[in-house]
């Protein structure tokens, strides 16, 4: 009888197997001077990164009820656009044009933004895969085309990204940039993703919150954010997260990244704002994980803590739009938005995804997911008497109507 020869034992040990074996969007562990850096930080303890107030990153209350509302079959559609995204069509064309002011803005979808300030540009958390997943076949998909193809869009002086959670740091669109002569701003510990996939560690900027880089003449910071990390199958907390702020000679702003609701928007506010534009994360949010992710009100009070207590400067919702990733319905962020602003008297860009515009200028104010979003029941009006749906229109407070 004939029989196969046993395989030879592997002489790595079990561990170092299985990390040879996992996908590459995974990214990698850190080690060596890296995991010392993380080691000696002040924001790591009891063998993983803390949050600067409490929070909850797993899914709280009865499980049951989370899958019954985001199964439900009118929930599940209403999370999702009736007809087609509208994209702006003359994107590359509009950014062939310098920024007359110093400081313009192309939210791409999600919480990706090119943001040209000072002459340099800067492009936050991009994300050009189809799915944020670490699989190509599986995980939410994108709802809209990335609105011009990433070697279209030029030179980019600095690439800043919040945390590695997949809709926001993507493998594809990491090595496409890796190629360059582009600078990596990224949190501590992060460094070993990108390293792992081709950026070269002389072009990464790895940052502790209070960290601050100086890339072209511009100031990027890593500032605190209440949020969490993860790419695998364990989740470490071996990564950190973090907002962003850039300023240049002329102009500030800031990036939130992801992040719940805390006062220490008072701090970044008080020591480095104002901010001419505040990007902040106003969708993906749910009752079921309250600290982790904000409401459009509470964007709205980060944006005024920002700006040290009163409106000022323009507030870019990000973080909607694209992906499905919450139970609220799809355009709720923009309409809760909407109202909160227009209460408050705070000037609010909505643009398409793709359309530039310069916070000193004239705003996108127009609200194009209307004419492919199912109706919103506005439940954070509170009983109050329902007012109207404005006119498509009609401007927002501190804004002209721009198509």
């Amino acid at each position: 009888m004939t029989g196969s020869l046993p395989r030879p034992e592997s002489p790595l040990p079990l561990r170092a197997r299985l990390r040879a074996k996992r996908p590459a969007s995974f990214g990698a562990d850190a080690g060596g001077e890296r995991w010392e850096r993380i080691l000696a930080s002040p924001n790591f303890a009891d063998g993983v990164f803390q949050n600067p107030l409490g929070a909850r990153h797993r899914p709280t209350g009865s499980a049951l009820t989370f899958a019954r509302t985001y199964f439900d079959k009118e929930s599940k559609a209403s999370r999702a656009p009736v007809g087609s995204i509208p994209v702006h069509p003359t994107t590359l064309a509009d950014l062939a044009r310098p920024a007359a002011g110093g400081l313009r803005a192309t939210w791409l979808g999600h919480s990706s933004v090119l943001v040209e300030i000072d002459g340099r540009r800067v492009l936050f958390d991009p994300v050009w895969g189809e799915r944020c997943s670490p699989f190509p076949f599986a995980g939410p998909r994108r709802l809209h085309p990335v609105p011009l193809p990433l070697a279209a869009l030029g030179p980019v002086d600095a690439v800043v990204i919040s945390h590695d959670h997949y809709d926001h740091l993507d493998l594809p669109t990491i090595r496409a940039l890796a190629g360059g002569d582009t600078l990596f701003a990224v949190p501590l510990g992060v460094g070993a993703h990108l390293e792992h996939w081709g950026v070269p560690a002389a072009r990464l900027r790895e940052l502790d919150w209070q960290e601050s880089t100086e890339i072209g003449g511009l100031t990027l910071t890593a500032t605190p954010a209440r949020h969490f990390c993860g790419r695998g199958l364990r989740n470490q907390q071996h990564t950190l997260w973090a907002s962003w702020v850039v300023t240049g000679p002329g102009h500030r702003v800031f990036h939130s990244g992801d992040t719940g609701y805390f006062e220490g928007f008072r701090d970044i506010g008080a020591a480095h704002g104002p901010f001419d534009l505040a990007m902040i994360q106003l969708g993906a949010y749910s009752e079921f994980w309250p600290d982790i992710h904000m409401t459009p009100a509470e964007a709205l009070r980060t944006h005024l803590d920002l700006q040290g207590g009163t409106p000022g400067g323009v507030l870019l919702p990000i973080h909607w739009g694209t992906f499905n990733l919450a139970p609220h319905p799809w355009a709720e962020p923009a309409e809760w938005t909407r109202d909160a602003a227009a209460e408050a008297g705070q000037p609010v860009a909505f643009p398409r995804p793709g359309q530039p515009f310069e916070p000193a200028g004239e705003l996108p104010v127009q609200p194009w997911w209307r004419a492919v979003s199912r109706p919103i029941a506005r439940p954070w009006r509170n009983g109050r008497e329902a007012r109207p749906a404005p006119r498509e229109d009609e401007p927002v407070a501190g804004g002209a109507a721009a198509g």
